[in-house]
């Protein structure tokens, strides 16, 4: 490698945040935009499984992320007039079985953990996103909405699942994203029910409702859903999806009254659909897709963030082993991940209409189907 080769990230998220760090370790100078004034807050509580705990370890961030679990002993799903039908103390809906080495925590938790290995030594650029974008074989050249021009060697995508850089580099999304019949929002809400730590659920004829303590008892999330194959909603039309749930939720019981009240003065509201995207391959000259961006898992399959953190891992890893040749180390990526990928976008059957059960067994399995190398200098 000749000189300091800089990276232009897209997206601080989960991928984002552990790219950059693991690309800085490997000597590259990064950059990254992020379209939000700052850091996204909220979010659902995330689970960090199997060989991603790894990851997180040889981060420095395993011991404070443990300490940032949240913490829910068990769950209960109730009736439309809350009263309990069953409790759960072995697993939640959120985080699987109580008894497991695996880590959940919010969203914005990990998001901030992250964000504190690479704070001083990556170049952040919030409020901004990329409006073009060159790449003439020897550099990427990018024009920002707000920022003007610059050039970098390579770019790299992770910006979800309705990734910018995917569209402008790949083509529509429509080639590329495998729609699974649900929508879902989440919001941080008072802690009206007084959870603590615990889990409340109900669930009507194709909606379903649960609010979870947070921080303490302090505030609670919740999370709304519902089912339905034909629907179209722009995912950045807000008060298109207020009034969707509205719609939908109002006659369904239970809290769900006092949960549209709150969503609509909350200050982290996210609605998106539960898809998948899947695509044949992650790179394209000198830009790269990771995480949501390259092979989303979506919520429904229980893996969307540890496969983010090993995905970021991996790019950042085989890039730099690759030396100067870096169409070798993005091919050597989607190599050493893309079966991983696939055996836990499988995971969804779980969770969707007309899917089959999976035997924890089975799913333990998967998590821990991948034998991960060591980048790591020195």
């Amino acid at each position: 490698m000749v000189g300091v080769q800089k990276v232009l990230i897209s997206g601080a998220s989960v991928a984002g945040l552990t790219t950059a760090y693991w690309l800085e370790q490997q000597g590259y100078s990064v950059t990254i935009v992020e379209r939000h004034p700052g850091l996204r807050p909220g979010g659902q509580a995330i689970d960090v499984r199997g060989p991603a705990l790894t990851v997180l370890d040889r981060m420095g961030i395993l011991d404070a992320a443990r300490e940032r679990k949240t913490g829910i002993p068990g769950a209960s799903v109730v009736d439309r007039d809350g009263n309990e039908l069953s409790q759960d103390t072995e697993s939640t809906p959120t985080g699987g079985p109580i008894d497991s080495p695996n880590i959940e925590l919010l969203r914005d938790d990990l998001i901030e953990l992250l964000y504190g290995t690479i704070q001083s030594t990556t170049e952040f650029i919030f409020d901004d996103s990329i409006a073009t974008l060159q790449d003439d074989g020897a550099a990427v050249e990018v024009t920002f909405v707000r920022s003007g021009t610059r050039t970098f060697d390579f770019l790299i995508g992770a910006d979800g699942l309705h990734s910018n850089v995917r569209r402008k580099v790949f083509g529509p999304e429509e080639q590329f994203i495998k729609r699974l019949g649900t929508y879902a929002a989440i919001f941080t809400v008072p802690n009206f029910l007084e959870l603590d730590y615990w889990q409340k659920w109900h669930y009507g004829d194709n909606t379903m409702a649960g609010v979870y303590s947070a921080r303490d008892n302090s505030e609670a999330r919740a999370a709304l859903g519902f089912m339905d194959t034909e629907l179209q909603i722009d995912y950045r039309d807000t008060e298109a999806q207020f009034a969707e749930l509205e719609r939908r939720m109002i006659e369904d019981g239970w809290v769900r009254a006092q949960l549209l009240h709150y969503m609509r003065s909350a200050p982290d509201f996210y609605f998106d659909e539960m898809a998948q995207i899947v695509m044949d391959s992650w790179s394209k000259g000198r830009v790269a897709l990771v995480g949501d961006a390259a092979y989303c898992c979506s919520p429904l399959s229980g893996q969307g963030t540890s496969v983010a953190v090993l995905g970021a891992y991996i790019l950042a890893g085989e890039l730099a082993a690759a030396g100067n040749d870096y169409q070798r180390g993005f091919a050597n990526y989607h190599a050493e991940f893309s079966g991983f990928v696939e055996r836990n976008q499988w995971l969804v059957t779980d969770n969707i209409p007309g899917g089959e059960p999976i035997p924890e067994e089975a799913f333990e399995r998967i998590v821990n189907s991948l034998e991960l190398e060591d980048y790591r200098q020195g």
